[in-house]
Order: C-alpha cells, then sequence, then structure tokens
C-alpha cells in the first residue's frame, strides 16, 4: 500500500456509528460500512423515493433523517426520485398488483417532493435526480440483459411474491421488473450506502448482488423501521388517513403529534427527534419516576416537529393555539361562519349536514343523541332542535367548530 492510501484512512468514530446505526434496524454490513468510511474519502449515499403521491409525511422523513445523518459527516447524498420506477409501481408488501401511474402524474408528484425534501436536507449538499435518466435511455436489449441478471426462482422467494403466487393471485411480469430497476439504480449511481425501510430489503440486496455482476464493489445496505401511523398499529399513509403530512398546518401538525399515544411518542422521539438517544432515555426515565408529565414530554416532541417544518414562531403559535382550545376548553379565534335562516334550515341536523361538519345526516343524528354536539358550551341532544335567531358556537366532537349566525 502506497503511503498516500496509508495516510487517507481514518479511524471510525464511535458517534459517527451511533449516530448513522440510530433507528436503524439491520446494516448489510457493518464491516463494509467501517471499511468505506475509513478510506477517508465521502461515501455516496442514496435513498429512493417514487413519488405516487404529492406528499411527504413524517414516515417519510425517517429515511430523510437518516441521509441527514451522512450528510452532516460530510458524505454525498443522492435524493433519488424514482419517475420511472413510479410508473411500474412498487409491489413490496402489496397482495395484488398496483395500479400504474402516468409519466404526467408521476412528475407532478415529483415537483413537490423536490421542494419539500430541503424542509430537511441542506439544499447545497443534496443532489436531487430521477431514475428515467438512465432508465429512458434503456432500449429492449438493455431490458432483456438486465432480467437475465436474476431468476424466476429467486424471484418468487420474495415473501410477497411467493404469497400471492401459493394463493393463485396474479403477478404481472413487469412487477418483476421493479426490484431489477432499483437495483440497476444503485449500479448507475454507483452507490458504496442505500437506505430503505424493512420492507424494501429485498430490492435493496438486489442492489447489492448487480452491482457485484456490473463489477462494482457492493453496496452496504441500511434498514429503517416502518413508522406507525397516528393509530400506533398501522403503517404511515395517507390512504388509511393515519399520517402527518410535512406541509399541513402547523396547527393541525401540533394536534396531530399531540394526539398520538404515550407508548407511541417514544418510538417518535426515537425515529424523529434531533434529540441524542441518552436525552431522550433520560425524558422517558423522568416520565416513568413521575418526574416529567408525559403531556409536557409530547408537547415539547410536537414543538420540535413543528419548528422544523414551520420554524419556532409558528410553532409557539401552534401550542397556544392547542392550549386555548383543548386545554382550558376555550374556542378557537378562526372558526368558519355558517349562515342559515331561522326556521328549517336552523334545524341542528341540517346545519351539521350542510355545513360539512358530519359525513351524513345518519351520522350527525349519531352523534347528537351521543351528546358529541353543543352549542355554546350545552351539550344538545335532539337533532331537530331549531336554533333561534342569533349568534352560536357549535362544536362537534372534540375538534371540529363552527360559528353559526341564524336570521
Amino acid at each position: 500500500m502506497s503511503c498516500k492510501e496509508e495516510c487517507s484512512k481514518r479511524v471510525v468514530t464511535k458517534a459517527e456509528l451511533e449516530q448513522i446505526q440510530r433507528g436503524t434496524v439491520e446494516v448489510i454490513d457493518l464491516d463494509e460500512l467501517k471499511t468505506k468510511i475509513g478510506r477517508g474519502k465521502p461515501l455516496r449515499v442514496k435513498a429512493g423515493f417514487d413519488p405516487t403521491a404529492p406528499d411527504i409525511h413524517l414516515g417519510h422523513t425517517v429515511l430523510i433523517q437518516k441521509l441527514k445523518h451522512f450528510q452532516e459527516q460530510g458524505h454525498d447524498v443522492t435524493f433519488l426520485i424514482g419517475d420511472f420506477t413510479g410508473m411500474i409501481g412498487d409491489p413490496s408488501g402489496k397482495s395484488e398488483t398496483r395500479k400504474t401511474l402516468t409519466r404526467e402524474a408521476v412528475l407532478a408528484n415529483a415537483e413537490t417532493y423536490k421542494r419539500q425534501v430541503f424542509k430537511i436536507l441542506d439544499p447545497d449538499k443534496t443532489t436531487v435526480t430521477f431514475n428515467s435518466r438512465w432508465m429512458d435511455a434503456f432500449n429492449a436489449a438493455d431490458f432483456v440483459r438486465l432480467c437475465s441478471h436474476y431468476t424466476v426462482a429467486r424471484m418468487l422467494e420474495r415473501e410477497d411474491f411467493s404469497n400471492r403466487y401459493a394463493s393463485g393471485k396474479p403477478i404481472a411480469i413487469h412487477e418483476f421488473l421493479y426490484p431489477l430497476v432499483q437495483g440497476y439504480d444503485s449500479v448507475a449511481l454507483q452507490a458504496d450506502v442505500e437506505l430503505g425501510g424493512t420492507d424494501q430489503k429485498f430490492n435493496l440486496l438486489m442492489g447489492r448482488t448487480l452491482q457485484r455482476d456490473y463489477g462494482q464493489e457492493p453496496q452496504v445496505i441500511l434498514t429503517v423501521p416502518i413508522l406507525e401511523g397516528l393509530d400506533g398499529v398501522q403503517k404511515m399513509s395517507k390512504s388509511l388517513g393515519n399520517y402527518i403530512g410535512i406541509e399541513e398546518p402547523a396547527g393541525d401538525m401540533f394536534g396531530k403529534v399531540m394526539s398520538v399515544s404515550d407508548q407511541l411518542m417514544w418510538r417518535y422521539y426515537e425515529l424523529l427527534s434531533d434529540r441524542s438517544l441518552a436525552e431522550v432515555a433520560r425524558l422517558r426515565g423522568d416520565v416513568e419516576q413521575g418526574l416529567l408529565h408525559p403531556k409536557q414530554a409530547k408537547v415539547d416532541l410536537a414543538l420540535e416537529l413543528v419548528t422544523r417544518f414551520h420554524g419556532a414562531d409558528q410553532a409557539r403559535a401552534a401550542q397556544d393555539a392547542f392550549e386555548r382550545v383543548f386545554a382550558r376548553k376555550e374556542n378557537p379565534e378562526d372558526m368558519d361562519v355558517f349562515q342559515a335562516s331561522h326556521g328549517p334550515e336552523s334545524r341542528l341536523l341540517a346545519i351539521l349536514d350542510t355545513a360539512g361538519l358530519c359525513p351524513s345526516r345518519a351520522e350527525a343524528k349519531r352523534l347528537c343523541r351521543q351528546g358529541a354536539c353543543t352549542v355554546d358550551g350545552e351539550k344538545h341532544h335532539d337533532p331537530e332542535q331549531v336554533l333561534e335567531p342569533g349568534e352560536y358556537v357549535l362544536k362537534v366532537g372534540k375538534k371540529r367548530f363552527l360559528r353559526v349566525v341564524v336570521r
């Protein structure tokens, strides 16, 4: 080994490894990662996101935060937008074939991704690229050669494909292309490290396989856990309605964080907070010993997350609004106004339905009879009650308010 090569080596610090491994499920292979970092050159670190929906939510940011950790350590980070793979549709964890998206829909979503990702990553130190850059140049012969690197038997080892095959559910041929294309992305970028959720492990390993076949050193892969949504059970997902979008209004974001269970709060601290694990452990110990109320710990988390995406001023305003509405039982300042003529239009049921406070009249009746509807702080159980001329504050459940003006 030359003196130049020897001198470029460096010792990987414990703090570096702790930051990289924080919140990860698996590192394949940790020794390989130490060797790569020890060479003293910035690593090429990638994570891919298919723009199948326009919004990034906190579940996505678990990966983006990990990219940020590498970025803070001086490595080269690539935020890869899978505009080509997005048209195929990732079959990971799916029990049936996904609907393919048009190029127009994918590109429209991709534009919002480019804007939102820089709420976390440093725009001056981040490469944003699209896998259509190299995949659009593929011809039929290129795809045949790519497919020759893997067998159908190996594809069927994948759990979701195996389950669908065993149960007689169809598997479209284009679905087999998805892990191959994702793997080729690592070849095209000559990635040293790729990050992905635990449900992406098969695809990430494909990258290692193809890199070897193409004469490259295989990438290290880091898997991160899937963040549970507000229900604490299922994966955070817009389609399930259990998500917190990073571009939601500050007040909505604050309120949603406050709605998570005390137990789930610690999961969010570990995967989303910038606080050290030692500090999180200290906070948790204080709560368990009764030295800190869990609500205060949750407020601190909500303030941190809202500040990250909206700034400190909006975070404090969101906290004040939350305390005013939910803790002090006061009414919000910016309620929508609904006007109704005295008579049939001013019946409680008619107002709830017309103003859209309830999804249906049946639901409106049910909520009234359960005592979930209040007028100026008093419960009204009769959905047919007519409000007399005047101004009222109508509240449904804990979060829906309406100023009603009856003429």
